[in-house]
C-alpha cells in the first residue's frame, strides 16, 4: 500500500470532493490577500460544502505539496509551476 491510498484510504474519507470543488478551493486560497485559517477559508467559499470534505481537500492540497499550513494555522499558497520551470532552466543550479 502507498502513502496516498494510506492517506486517503476509502474508510478515512466518508466524501470524496468533486474537480469542481478542489479548483473553488484552490482558487479562493491563491487569491486571498492574507493568509486564511483553515474556519476563515471556509467561510470565504462561494460555495457551502461539508466540513469532512473540506479537510479532506486540505489535506489533499497540503500532501500534494501546493500548499503550507504554518503553526498558526496559516494557510499559504506555495506551489509555483512556472517559477520552477524558470529555476531548473538555469544552467548553475543543482538540484538533489
Amino acid at each position: 500500500m502507498t502513502k496516498t491510498e494510506t492517506v486517503f484510504a476509502p474508510k478515512n474519507v466518508l466524501r470524496y470532493p468533486r474537480l469542481d470543488t478542489v479548483l473553488m478551493v484552490e482558487e479562493a486560497i491563491q487569491k486571498a490577500k492574507e493568509y486564511p485559517t483553515k474556519a476563515k477559508l471556509l467561510r470565504s467559499l462561494p460555495k457551502k460544502i461539508m466540513y469532512q470534505t473540506f479537510n479532506t481537500i486540505i489535506d489533499y492540497l497540503e500532501y500534494s505539496g501546493k500548499i503550507y499550513i504554518g503553526k498558526d494555522g496559516a494557510i499559504v499558497w506555495i506551489w509555483d509551476p512556472e517559477g520552477v520551470r524558470k529555476l531548473l532552466k538555469n544552467k548553475n543550479l543543482v538540484v538533489r
